[in-house]
Formats: structure tokens, sequence, C-alpha cells
């Protein structure tokens, strides 16, 4: 993924938060001669295991699983390298929020790309960790307090027709274009836009990522701003094993 070096975050957290956040993930592969691309969710191995904080993407080991019957489990049976894209919050943004007269409009966006080597998980009881980890987790962070005792033997008849696997991260980068090549005034506006009365979800979502991310002066980009320019950006990588 091409990053400016003004859009890359100064640290790797906010690249597992975005995963974490949205994690409603494209898989994609290429096998005889064929791209694919499926959305499935998919957790932090961490997370399954015991919740513990991975402030590192080289870190990483991602779970997840897809219907045996889609033509992309057949193409991943021998494992390989593959693709997760995750996206964020994102917006049109306007023009007529910057107060001036020459501008062009743009999109702000956040996204994070994992690339890894994906390994089938087959066995029942793999199987079964990852889709009960899965609905136990999104359920505490997403859902509205389901009990899933009385659904265990459903989980059950499921199975036999899920197929689990295993992403070992190889690198992670992110893009969080928040209008960090505006000057402030244009940012204030758009922020002024995105949260002002009326103002859809996903533009508030924006704004507050606009605050965090984007230097808070049009001079020296603002105290205590968590986006940098390295000098030579390079993607995290994931330590020896």
């Amino acid at each position: 993924m091409f990053v400016p070096d003004q859009y890359r975050a100064a640290d790797n957290r906010p690249l597992v938060e975005l995963i974490r956040s949205f994690p409603l993930a494209t898989l994609v592969s290429h096998a005889e001669g064929t791209l694919f691309a499926t959305h499935v969710p998919v957790l932090l191995a961490a997370d399954a295991d015991a919740g513990r904080d991975v402030p590192e993407p080289a870190d990483l080991t991602i779970l997840g699983h897809l219907d045996r019957r889609n033509p992309h489990r057949a193409a991943l049976a021998a494992g390989g390298p593959c693709l997760l894209t995750f996206t964020g919050p994102h917006s049109y943004v306007s023009p007529a929020h910057y107060g001036r007269e020459t501008a062009a409009p743009t999109w702000n966006f956040t996204a994070v790309h994992v690339h890894g080597r994906l390994t089938p998980l087959d066995g029942a009881e793999d199987t079964r960790h990852v889709v009960r980890s899965t609905a136990l987790l999104y359920e505490r962070r997403f859902g509205a307090g389901w009990d899933t005792t009385g659904s265990l033997d459903y989980f059950e008849q499921l199975l036999p027709g899920v197929s689990a696997f295993r992403v070992d991260v190889s690198t992670v980068e992110g893009m969080f274009k928040l209008g960090q090549e505006q000057p402030g005034y244009a940012r204030q506006g758009v922020v002024a836009a995105f949260t002002s009365p009326g103002a859809p979800p996903h533009q508030r979502a924006v704004a507050e990522l606009m605050r965090r991310f984007a230097p808070d002066s049009p001079d020296d980009g603002g105290p205590g701003c968590p986006v940098r320019a390295p000098a030579k950006p390079e993607p995290a990588t994931r330590g020896e094993r």
C-alpha cells in the first residue's frame, strides 16, 4: 500500500486499534491464475486466548473462518500468502468546508493492510475454538448481551460447514488520511461540519480521528500530534520465532 509520510502513524498502536474496532476484513489471495476475495470477520489470536494487549503488529497472529462451500476455501486448502485489508471510518470531504475559494474535494479515510501466510485449521477442535471465540468476543464488544449457553449444540451443527484458518503476519501498513495536508483552518472547518447537528455517524467518527491524528496548528503541527513523517518508512515485520 502506498502511504505518503504524512499519513503514517507514529507508532503501531493505531493499526492494532483499527483491526480490533473494524474486524470485518477482506481476505485476498491468488491461486491458479485467479484472484479471490472474501469478506470475513477475524480476530487477533491473543484476544481469543487471553485478551492481552498486543502493541506490535509484528507480533500478530490472526484467526478467521469461512464457509466450506466458498470456492475461495478450496483455493486456500494448501495455505500460502494472503492479504487482509481493514477499513475504518471514511467520508467524502467537500471543499465548501475549507473556507477558501480554490480547493479540490478529497476523501478522508483510515485503512490497514496485513500481509501474511495463511494456514488452514481443519481440525474440529481448532474450528470450534475459532468460531466460538469469534462469537463470544464480538458479542461482548458489539452485541446486546446474548447468552450463548442455549446455542452451543447449534454451534456444533454448524461446524462441519465451516473452515477455520490462521494468518501468521509478516507485514502491517496503515494509512490515516485525515487532512494532514490541509492548513489548520481548513481542517477545523471540516471538523465543525462533520460534528454539526444532523451530521451522520460516519462523519462524526472521521472528525474524532481528525482531532487525534491531524496537526492542531497550521504552522508547527501542534502539540502532541501522533502522526510523524519517518525519514525512511518501513512496514512492521514479524520478529524471528
